[in-house]
Parts: structure tokens; C-alpha cells; sequence
């Protein structure tokens, strides 16, 4: 017998929006809860079932097919259209600096005596320059309106493109310098980036009315269904549009997942927030059915099935059989990243699991990057960092340097050493203050108007200014340019399996938690930032979170 407060005695939630006919545009779910071609729904809230006639297999292979259909249409239109703002913002940027080095209306071709026009070479460039984007992923579906991926992508890009041109000049032997060639490149590069961020603006803006998007169901736990409404709501450039939530649980008895009824449950997780929100009750045999009927593209799981368990994969299956989308939340140490080897011996299936990015070689390059990095930066800083020393100095008569006992690398101690922006005796305050502001149990200790923290200590905090010593620990080989944040002995006592992973790399001056909000951020944020950096890490990754840095810097965001 079902309980009184169980989700089956409750009408199932309609969606406030579903797929409309028009490409990437939502419209009202009717009231009686009709769906094409499938009769009246029942209100009991159970998977598939219908008071009138149930769709035949046909007529929901139909209903899949037209989704689709429209999502592929605005998928083309949408990617046409940034393709030939690529395209444009490539021929501006290479006819203006090829025009600025004194190019005329053709390039000359030694190895073949004839004259190449210029407008023919510039256009062509454009294509080779939108092929080379395309081959670095530019135009996936995911991607287009996300900021920090379609950056690292358009550098990734650009070198191919940089390569391609390269090679075709050489072919041509055309009379182009290479220095003139790697400017139109750059020049397409900065105006494709800024192209990019009015283009992000304008994807965004529609995926708040439900255009480019996907209609997203959520399934899991009610707990794990708000934590991953919360991401998505927080993540304005990903093109999930959740529309209904599908709780579940694990049967312990059986060891299978099953529907979870608890409906107190759910409205304190879920439904109190999130309104909106249709509820679609668990089963077995006609789930898949339902969420096509629903109009729902992509099916979102957050916990209780894990990967690799038969109950994720027999579920995926019927999912994917119906041409819907499987999203998994994941932890951010998670395997999912690594070059994944299958092999089949005698009957046994074995699974290799390789990070490219530890190999030797990389870790040698990266070494040379730090070097040549640091002893730059050393040296162009001396024109700030003598003035600021002296007024360190001048201010109470401290120490410059302010030394403080860090771990890096696997758990190994080291001396970072930093501007002094404190007064004296900070570290005997600190307890106090933490106290005082409810912080002991966080990692990062930091609060606004912080009365431990000098009038200069306050400039060159804003300006990251306090940071330029550590790059003689970058000189040294204790820290690296880029990577996690280095923390204090007692913090990194306090940390869990997960988090501990952030360790397994050098810490870096700046990384993600310095370019992402720094102390605008939660502690599980910064966590999971550190551990997906590990997991992630390249030479071109860093080099844009240097670029991301100057940013963060000049934006003052997080910093205090």
C-alpha cells in the first residue's frame, strides 16, 4: 500500500516549458498534460502510462525525430552563423596588418612565377583558418558559449592555423615574411576573441528565454538533484535548460534502482526552489518513452548510479537507444580525462589509464617553462618591486620579505616567500580573527578590510603586487608558475581523499582559484577547481590562465 505522503498519490508537475516547434524556442505546456500523437496523460505521475490511447513505438520514434530535427537546425544555423563572423573577423585582421606592411593587391609567387591575389590569399586563409578552429573543437555544441574553453580553443586554433599558412606560403614561396604572417594571425586571433565574447553574450541572453538549449531532466537523489540544479543555475554558458527532476534511490535489499516516493523529501530539496520543476516518477520499462514524450533532449544523472555499475548501464541503454543525451555529474578527480588502452587477453578485459601530461618530456617542458617564465619576470619586475620594497621598509621600519612555511609537491615543506602586506605579529592575530569571523573550520582564511594589513600592504594586494617574490621560488623549483594554490601545514592536514589529489602537482603563483574569484569563492569551489586542474593540466592550459591572470588582476574580483 503507498504511503500518504508518497510522490505516487500526488499529480505528476507539468513543465513550465517545453520544445516548441520553432528551432531552440520553448512554448507552454498545454494543461490537460496532451502530447503529440500520445492521448491524454494520466495523472498518477507513473512513467508512460495513459488514460487514453499510449503511443505506438512508431509515433514515439517520430516524436524523437522531430526533436532532434530541430535541434539540428538551429545547431547549423547557429554554427554558420559564428563560423562566418570567424571568417570576417580573420579577413579584417590579416587585410589590415598585410595593408600596414605595405602589401598591394597581389603576392608575388617566386617558385612559380605569378602574382597571387591578394583578396583570393586572404580569403583562402579564412577557410584554412575556420578548419583549423573546427579541428580544435570550436564548434561543438557544448563549447559555443562557454568563455574559458572557447579561448584555450581559439589559441589551439590559431597555431594550427599559423602551421597550415606557414606551410602553404612555403609551398607558394610566397613574398610574405614570417613575421608578417604570424601578425594576421594574431590580429585574426584578438578580433575572433572579442568577436567571440559579444557572440557568447548573445547565445547567453537566448538560452535565458530556453533558446539553444537543452530541455535536461535531472535524475538522482533529492539531495543530489538540488546540488546539481544549483551548478546548473550557477552556470549560465552551459546549454542545459532543466525542466523536470526524476528522484530515485537504491533498493539495499536488492541492490537495484528504484523510484523514490519520499515527497517530503523532495519538496524540501527540490520542489521549495525550484517550482517549476515537473516530476517524473521512476520505471523500469517506459522511462525513455516518457522523457521523449515530455519533449526532453538531454538526461542528466547527478548520484546514486555510479559509472561502470550495471544499473548506470543498463540505464544508459535505454536512453541512448532512443537517441537521448546521457550527461553525468562526476567528481572532479574523476577518470573520465585519461587516455583510456582496452585490451582483451584470454577472455579477460583489462583497462590501461594513462595522464599524457605526466610523461617525462612534459614534465621536463614544463620545468623550462618555469624556468624561462621566472628569470623574466624576475628581471622585468625590478622596476616595481625596488620601489615597493622601500616603501615596505620605509612604512615601519619590517622586514621586506615576509617567509612562511608552505607544502608543495607531495606533502614536502618549503619557504614562500612574499611582499610583507601585514603588520608584525598577523600570524598571532590570525586566531583571533578567525574566530571572530567563524572561519576555523575553512581552508583559506580571508575577510574583507582585514585590520592586520599595512596602507602599502593594501595597494600591492590589489595589484597582486605581493606576489612577484615567489617567482624565486619558481627560480628555485619549489613552486611553479601555474598550478594549485600552496597551503599552510595545517590546512593541508585537514585534507580529505579528493582534495588531497591537488597535492600530486607543484603549486603555482597563479592557477584556477586565482582567476576564478579567488576569495569570492566557496571552499567546495575552490576545491574542486585545484582537482579538476590536476587532472587537466597543459603547457597551452597555462599559458591561458597566465592571460586569464592580468584579468583577474585588473578586475580586482576576490582579491582582499
Amino acid at each position: 500500500m503507498t504511503e500518504p505522503n508518497s510522490l505516487a498519490s500526488q499529480p505528476t508537475r507539468q513543465p513550465g516549458r517545453a520544445a516548441s516547434s520553432q528551432p531552440g524556442k520553448t512554448g507552454k505546456t498545454a494543461k490537460t498534460g496532451r502530447t503529440r500523437k500520445s492521448g491524454k496523460t494520466s495523472g498518477n505521475g507513473r512513467s508512460g502510462r495513459t488514460t487514453g490511447l499510449t503511443p505506438t513505438l512508431r509515433q514515439i520514434d517520430d516524436m524523437r525525430q522531430a526533436q532532434a530535427s530541430r535541434v539540428l537546425y538551429w545547431r547549423f544555423f547557429v554554427n554558420l552563423a559564428l563560423m562566418l563572423c570567424d571568417m570576417a573577423m580573420f579577413v579584417i585582421g590579416m587585410t589590415v596588418v598585410l595593408t600596414l606592411l605595405g602589401a598591394t593587391g597581389t603576392l608575388p609567387s617566386e617558385r612559380f612565377s605569378a602574382d597571387v591575389n591578394l583578396n583570393a590569399f586572404t580569403v583562402i586563409s579564412a577557410i584554412v583558418w575556420v578548419l583549423c578552429l573546427r579541428g580544435a573543437g570550436l564548434y561543438h555544441r557544448h563549447v559555443m558559449g562557454d568563455g574559458y574553453e572557447v579561448n584555450a580553443k581559439l589559441i589551439d586554433g590559431a597555431i594550427r592555423s599559423w602551421i597550415c599558412l606557414s606551410a602553404l606560403a612555403y609551398v607558394l614561396d610566397l613574398r610574405l615574411t614570417l613575421v608578417g604572417l604570424t601578425l594576421g594571425v594574431a590580429a585574426g586571433l584578438l578580433l575572433t576573441i572579442a568577436e567571440r565574447v559579444v557572440s557568447r553574450m548573445v547565445i547567453t541572453r537566448h538560452r535565458s528565454r530556453g533558446a539553444y538549449s537543452y530541455a535536461t531532466v535531472v535524475v538522482g537523489s533529492p539531495e543530489g538533484i538540488a546540488r546539481t540544479l544549483r551548478f546548473l543555475s550557477r552556470k549560465q554558458q552551459l546549454n542545459y535548460r532543466p525542466v523536470a527532476v526524476c528522484p530515485i534511490r537504491l533498493d539495499k535489499r536488492t541492490g537495484l534502482v528504484v523510484a523514490d516516493d519520499d515527497a517530503d523529501a523532495l519538496r524540501r530539496s527540490v520542489l521549495d526552489h525550484w517550482p517549476e520543476m515537473s516530476v517524473i516518477r521512476y520505471g523500469d520499462r517506459e522511462l525513455a518513452e516518457t522523457f521523449v514524450r515530455r519533449q526532453i533532449q538531454t538526461v542528466m544523472v547527478s548520484d546514486v548510479m555510479t559509472r561502470f555499475s550495471d544499473n548506470f548501464n543498463t540505464f544508459s541503454v535505454r536512453m541512448e537507444t532512443l537517441g537521448l543525451e546521457i550527461a553525468l555529474i562526476a567528481s572532479a578527480a574523476d577518470a573520465a580525462g585519461h587516455e583510456t588502452q582496452v585490451r582483451s587477453l584470454h577472455g579477460t578485459t583489462i583497462l590501461t589509464l594513462r595522464l599524457s601530461q605526466y610523461a617525462p618530456t612534459v614534465a621536463f617542458a614544463k620545468r623550462v617553462f618555469d624556468l624561462v617564465v621566472s628569470a623574466l619576470a624576475i628581471v622585468c619586475s625590478l622596476i616595481v618591486t625596488l620601489p615597493v620594497a622601500i616603501a615596505i621598509k620605509l612604512t615601519d621600519g619590517g622586514p621586506v620579505f615576509y617567509t612562511q612555511t608552505r607544502i608543495g609537491r607531495r606533502g614536502r615543506p618549503f619557504q614562500m616567500i612574499k611582499f610583507r602586506s601585514m603588520v608584525t605579529n598577523a600570524d598571532e592575530l590570525k586566531a583571533k580573527l578567525a574566530a571572530e569571523t567563524g572561519q576555523e573550520d575553512r581552508f583559506i582564511f580571508k575577510m574583507k578590510d582585514d585590520p592586520r594589513i599595512t596602507k602599502v600592504g593594501k595597494f600591492i594586494r590589489r595589484f597582486s603586487i605581493d606576489e612577484l617574490p615567489q617567482f624565486l621560488n619558481v627560480f628555485k623549483g619549489d613552486m611553479s608558475v601555474v598550478g594549485p594554490r600552496p597551503p599552510l601545514p595545517e590546512e593541508y592536514a585537514r585534507y580529505n581523499q579528493v582534495y588531497a589529489t591537488r597535492m600530486l602537482v607543484k603549486p603555482g603563483i597563479t592557477g584556477p582559484w586565482q582567476v576564478s574569484g579567488r576569495s569570492d569563492l566557496s571552499a567546495e569551489e575552490s576545491e574542486q577547481l585545484d582537482v579538476a586542474y590536476v587532472q587537466n593540466w597543459s603547457i597551452i592550459g597555462d599559458v591561458i590562465l597566465m592571460f586569464r591572470t592580468v584579468g583577474a588582476v585588473l578586475g580586482h574580483k576576490g582579491a582582499y
